[in-house]
């Protein structure tokens, strides 16, 4: 593309990337986590045909701002413009396993990305779908929701409305809570990215993934780690939003206190009890950044890469554009950024909501 010579790497098949999972399935069969290495292989093999795999791009132009390479893994074109699909799916599929009648309805909280994914993967299922989300979620992630054929419900923009609105909505429905980042079956799947990462980019020595409840850092983690404990998995997130950073600091699960006020909105949510232990064993460091970085950021992939990814992937971008980051040993040359979705609420932009008037001639 014109500026930045952005090229895809990493070109494989589903094919062998499956085989490189069956052939390592032995190396993690007693998990201390909730979930292990098995479980994630299972959802890959289960989501091989039912989501995209996604490309990893590459920048001259951010490499030469951060003296590394730099590997942009595009989960911004997966099916509902986010990686949440992934668990979305596999946490559906887990529900009707072993023989076991579908449920009533499904319902979870969601900023937008994973109540639009469950929508999603319940209409495939033929099953309805509640979604509760925050009355300041992104209107064009609601409306995604509705066009998915999913009920949206909204609720006060806190953890605590959320968990209390979708709780009594599977009591009404007497359907079954999906939890859109503790959850088993939701983290594996998530951790197909990684999978996928490993075989795409087989020099890595570094993940960088934006966190919020955790779900997509757990997952990536335990496949990551299990296979190349060498690579190093490090965590992004907004200042305002550190939790991830505070529980790390303080070695014990501290979420954040209020609602946080961030740009970044799908990671306003805090890491929770079963993403904490993985986060605490595997995660290597948490990278915290500005609004204005997270800003800067997602501008930047905008301009030079021609990607219109939503703020939260803007935050792993400002995390490797960080001066925390540039002294980090440069040995951690080759590094992947999970772009993790381009849900944009463009009408909340202010130059589309006031366009200038253009210059006479």
């Amino acid at each position: 593309m014109h500026g930045t010579q952005t090229q895809v790497v990493g070109r494989i098949s589903r094919k062998s990337c499956r085989a490189v999972h069956i052939s390592t399935y032995h190396m993690n069969m007693n998990s201390p986590f909730c979930i292990s290495l098995k479980d994630v292989e299972e959802a890959q093999t289960y989501l091989q045909d039912m989501v995209h795999l996604t490309p990893v791009l590459t920048s001259s132009s951010l490499n030469g701002s951060t003296g590394r390479n730099l590997f942009f893994k595009c989960e911004l074109f997966q099916k509902t413009g986010s990686f949440k699909i992934r668990g979305a799916l596999n946490a559906v599929r887990s529900l009707s396993a072993g023989g076991r009648e579908k449920p009533k309805a499904v319902v979870t909280h969601s900023s937008g990305n994973h109540g639009q994914a469950l929508a999603l993967a319940a209409k495939m299922s033929g099953i309805p779908a509640y979604i509760v989300v925050p009355s300041t979620a992104a209107s064009c992630k609601k409306a995604a929701i509705l066009g998915y054929g999913a009920h949206v419900v909204e609720c006060e923009p806190s953890d605590e409305s959320r968990t209390y609105t979708a709780a009594n909505k599977v009591q009404e429905t007497g359907g079954v809570l999906v939890h859109p980042n503790q959850d088993p079956s939701v983290i594996a799947g998530q951790g197909s990215i990684g999978l996928e990462i490993l075989q795409q980019v087989p020099t890595v020595n570094a993940l960088v993934v934006p966190v919020g409840g955790g779900g997509m850092l757990a997952g990536i983690a335990v496949a990551v780690k299990t296979l190349r404990p060498d690579v190093k998995v490090f965590a992004a997130e907004p200042k305002n939003a550190d939790d991830c950073f505070q529980s790390k600091l303080n070695d014990r699960l501290t979420p954040n206190p209020a609602p946080p006020e961030t740009i970044a909105d799908a990671v306003k949510t805090s890491i929770g009890v079963n993403t904490w232990p993985i986060i605490r064993s595997l995660v290597d460091e948490v990278f915290t950044v500005s609004e204005e970085e997270i800003k800067q950021a997602t501008q930047l992939v905008w301009e030079r890469m021609k990607l219109v990814i939503e703020p939260t992937a803007g935050v792993g971008v400002a995390a490797v554009l960080s001066q925390r980051f540039q002294v980090l040993s440069r040995e951690i040359q080759n590094i992947c950024v999970v772009l993790c979705g381009g849900n944009v609420d463009l009408g909340a932009l202010d130059w589309l909501q006031n366009p200038q008037e253009p210059a006479s001639a």
